[in-house]
């Protein structure tokens, strides 16, 4: 914790948003979850998927930590036999979005209310029972955190996030 001006305030850690590319094989996550957890980080948001590429991996890893200790994890990365290139992604030369699905308490009462804020999120609903609804909401974290914070008041169930995905803008490849 900082003090300024009599005031208490936490110290934020960056995150950063690693995507890398790899070949798909066995064994391959954990070696990557390794190089992370011996510098003493945590892996806060993982997606693993195939690439577009037959026999290849997508990764997208978010971490906490300060950039000198990011950048050598990353060049430790692309040291890996199956890791084809590693880099993080830069605010802004990116488009980021996750998914949400919240499963949220509904009454006949709190009803009309909650199809509201999905439209105002433009989000949708994807499951409704007598006393619930399960809705889906797309974004970047800000917007699905601000969800959760208004859905928050009427009983949240159950909620998952996919975790960030992320691309690169235009013509950039990482």
């Amino acid at each position: 914790m900082n003090a300024t001006n009599g005031a208490i305030t936490a110290k934020t850690t960056p995150s950063h948003t690693i995507s890398v590319l790899v070949h798909n094989r066995p064994g391959v996550l954990s070696r990557i979850a390794q190089v992370f957890a011996r510098r003493g980080f945590n892996i806060d948001s993982l997606v693993v998927s195939e690439a577009h590429q037959e026999g290849f991996s997508r990764m997208t890893i978010v971490s906490l930590g300060e950039p000198e200790a990011l950048d050598q994890i990353i060049k430790q990365l692309n040291k890996l036999v199956d890791v084809v290139r590693a880099a993080e992604h830069v605010s802004g030369e990116s488009v980021e979005r996750e998914l949400a699905l919240i499963k949220v308490t509904a009454t006949p009462e709190t009803r009309t209310e909650l199809l509201q804020i999905i439209d105002v999120f433009r989000a949708k609903t994807v499951d409704i029972s007598d006393d619930s609804l399960t809705i889906e909401v797309t974004g970047d974290s800000s917007k699905l955190d601000a969800m959760e914070e208004m859905l928050g008041k009427f009983g949240i169930i159950e909620m998952i996030r996919s975790g960030k995905l992320i691309i690169a803008r235009g013509s950039l490849v990482t």
